[in-house]
């Protein structure tokens, strides 16, 4: 058994005592989100033989087409596409917006610069590597306010008849800001809407799904998307991606994803199929379990004195908890705690890399047993000021626990502590 110093294991003690109130109104939204899918999953009526793999041009596939009903009613929405063909979130986030967006219009985020790797995928004129610059889709960015909140003076000056999208990032990806609750999406849909009608409302959805009791898809978004191995895939699904929202809409991004004309109506599920299903089932308990251990390593990691966001007494909106270090030598000994405290790859130490579509090294703790997990216990940084570093997922409260105490016992064999 690891030993952990005495301060380390009285901090994380008390803690326990302290977030118990928080724990509970957790509970609530887990049993509220995993009636939901239970209802959808009744609702259309799931049996084994949904269950059964496809192959070739999987027409007819049923198990197929009702994962995409059943996706479509949890997340509110009129239709979904949902697929193991999808590599990661930025291929689901790419297919999306691909699918809508023709040469001439433009794509405008109005919560800041988007997750590092959707840096590519915009890409600039003439890159010559099929970004959206490439096919002659321009690109804009509003910066939040120094509170954090969207700059409506200057999306209201900056909208044109050409701005085709308007993008928000619910999560905070690399920045130290608080996420967007799906409140505040719904609110940020309305004023799109009132400013410029016709414009579609792209969420990317990532780290956020069954967090609260609703989905941006219930408050007004036209299209959103995320990653199966993340949050809805439950820890089960080993790969895959979902696209939801306006039908329409769906139904570009399923022309992008295979051909024009052809959609959603092929794809071979090549025995995947009971994983996503068993993975969206498993999402909103699993979801719980990390997020029970973000508010913990919050706790905790106050109590050591350093800065969180979220502190564990806010609201929770997505997986991620920032904490915020002195420099790269806390940065560094955070990161390689977690990776110590994984049940694979252990062994292994992390070290800052150029990572393919990061624009600084980063090192990442990820010893999960489907490679990318971020549902999984895992963590993240840049290795650039300030020190942040990002902690997600856990599919157990116990292993997020003994990760959050193997961090701080890291920092401290350092003499950093």
């Amino acid at each position: 058994m690891a030993v952990f110093a005495e301060d380390i294991l009285q901090a994380a003690e008390a803690a326990e005592v302290e977030i118990q109130e928080a724990v509970r109104t957790l509970d609530r939204i887990v049993d509220l989100n995993q009636w939901k899918v239970i209802e959808a999953f009744q609702s259309h009526q799931v049996s084994d033989f949904h269950f059964a793999g496809s192959t070739g041009y999987a027409y007819n596939d049923r198990g197929r087409e009702v994962l995409d009903l059943v996706y479509a009613d949890v997340f509110g929405a009129e239709a979904a596409l949902v697929r193991p063909h999808f590599a990661s979130g930025t291929h689901t986030i790419s297919t999306a917006l691909f699918g809508v967006l023709r040469p001439g219009d433009e794509l405008l985020y109005i919560t800041g610069r988007p997750y590092d790797t959707l840096h590519k995928v915009i890409g600039k004129p003439g890159d010559g590597t099929g970004s959206l610059a490439d096919f002659g889709i321009t690109y804009r960015e509003m910066a939040l306010t120094d509170e954090g909140e969207v700059d409506w003076a200057e999306v209201a000056r900056a909208l044109t008849p050409a701005t085709k999208v308007i993008g928000i990032q619910r999560s905070r990806g690399y920045d130290w800001r608080s996420s967007f609750t799906v409140e505040q999406i719904g609110e940020m849909t309305a004023k799109v809407k009132e400013i410029a009608p016709d414009a579609v409302v792209f969420v990317d959805n990532c780290y956020g799904e069954f967090t609260e009791e609703m989905e941006p898809t219930q408050v007004g978004v036209d299209l959103m998307a995320g990653s199966l191995i993340k949050n809805p895939g439950g820890g089960i699904a080993e790969t895959g991606g979902y696209i939801c929202g306006r039908r329409d809409l769906v139904e570009l991004a399923a022309y992008r994803l295979t051909a024009p004309g052809i959609g959603g109506e092929v794809g071979a599920m090549l025995g995947t199929t009971r994983g996503l299903y068993q993975g969206l089932f498993m999402a909103p308990h699993t979801v719980g379990q990390a997020l029970k251990g973000s508010i913990f390593a919050a706790a905790v990691f106050e109590r050591c004195g350093f800065r969180t966001k979220p502190a564990w007494q806010e609201q929770r909106t997505d997986l991620i908890q920032a904490v915020s270090f002195d420099g790269p030598e806390h940065l560094i000994a955070f990161v390689q705690g977690i990776q110590r405290a994984a049940a694979v790859d252990s062994h292994a130490v992390p070290e800052p890399w150029d990572m393919p579509g990061y624009e600084h090294p980063v090192i990442m703790a990820a010893g999960t047993f489907i490679q990318g997990g971020s549902l999984e216990l895992s963590a993240d940084a840049p290795i650039r000021a300030p020190y942040i570093g990002y902690m997600q997922g856990g599919l157990t409260y116990s292993h997020v626990k003994y990760g959050v105490l193997m961090a701080l016992q890291s920092i401290r064999d350092r003499n950093l502590l």
